[in-house]
């Protein structure tokens, strides 16, 4: 039987562009200078979002974690809130980095990425980018933003674009962000409208109420998501990824996804029978982190 370490999870802070940015570090007890995986969510969402059962899971398989929310999002400062900025996001995974190789006690040569949906796409753009990276881990990741920006119906897209044209203009004017639901039901005006997608992002915040309340997002990104196809840099990485698809995604569709993460010269693709949301729920958590931790244990663990 595999041994389970026991880990200690303390809040740390690090500096992007000179806004405060939240994590959790977890570390194993009784490793010594154990690999790190630095983990981010995805779109319009922050780490109490299950973010801390994979973290969990690292740690007490000998693997440190750490866990950040980006600017505007969850613990980490920025104002207004709840502003989906690429390029502040992509600057935030830089300073994460940067924070993660001045942590003492862990292996700053064996640093891997792993991001999630949105999140992915940045892993991925941050992987071609970052040589010193020992490998990563995208799980149902953005790839192309033509893709996952018209995959609604043509009427929902219109509504979308017309949002994010207003909340644009009230930026220039410099008033509050007009905001849209960033998940919805069928039908509603949101940004993710998927059958049962409510119901089980729900589900990842154990229903709590102040954790639904902040499921919206500055409708500018709209405008923007078109533009992000993060998977075009599929082909100048050259470390290890574990790229985890879902067969039925209703965010990121699959055959864009996989010719995409084809490209990518050592990645290693798993398809689950499931949607976007639900690798981070029964019954297709256990199976998802536990081929996560396979991964790491042959590509950064201390038995390579």
């Amino acid at each position: 039987m595999t041994r389970q370490f026991d880990y200690v999870r303390s809040d740390v802070t690090f500096d992007s562009s000179g806004t405060r940015c939240a994590a959790w570090l977890y570390r194993p007890q009784g490793v010594a200078n154990p690999p790190i995986v630095v983990l981010a969510h995805g779109f319009a969402a922050f780490r109490e979002l299950r973010l801390d059962a994979y973290a969990a899971r690292f740690a007490q398989a000998g693997y440190a974690a750490l866990v950040f929310d980006h600017r505007h999002w969850g613990a980490s400062a920025g104002f207004p809130r709840r502003i989906l900025d690429i390029g502040r996001q992509q600057a935030d995974w830089d300073a994460a980095m940067d924070f993660t190789r001045r942590i003492e006690g862990v292996d700053t040569t064996r640093v891997v990425g792993w991001g999630s949906s949105f999140g992915g796409g940045h892993v991925l753009r941050l992987v071609a980018r970052d040589r010193r990276l020992a490998a990563a881990i995208v799980q149902v990741p953005h790839v192309s933003g033509p893709a996952s920006a018209f995959f609604q119906s043509p009427r929902a897209v219109a509504r979308l674009i017309a949002a994010g044209m207003r909340d644009q203009f009230r930026a220039w004017t410099g008033r509050s962000p007009y905001r849209l639901a960033a998940v919805g039901r069928p039908g509603d005006t949101a940004m993710m409208t998927a059958p049962g997608a409510y119901e089980l992002v729900e589900r990842m915040g154990d229903m709590r109420e102040e954790l639904l309340a902040e499921n919206d997002v500055a409708a500018r990104i709209a405008l923007r998501m078109p533009f992000y196809s993060p998977g075009r840099h599929a082909a100048a990485i050259d470390v290890p990824v574990l790229v985890q698809l879902a067969a039925h995604d209703e965010v990121t569709p699959i055959d864009t996804a996989r010719s995409v993460v084809d490209r990518i010269p050592k990645g290693e693709v798993h398809v689950y029978e499931c949607g976007h949301f639900e690798p981070y729920l029964d019954p297709f958590f256990d199976t998802i982190v536990t081929d996560q931790i396979h991964f790491l244990d042959r590509h950064v663990g201390d038995a390579r």
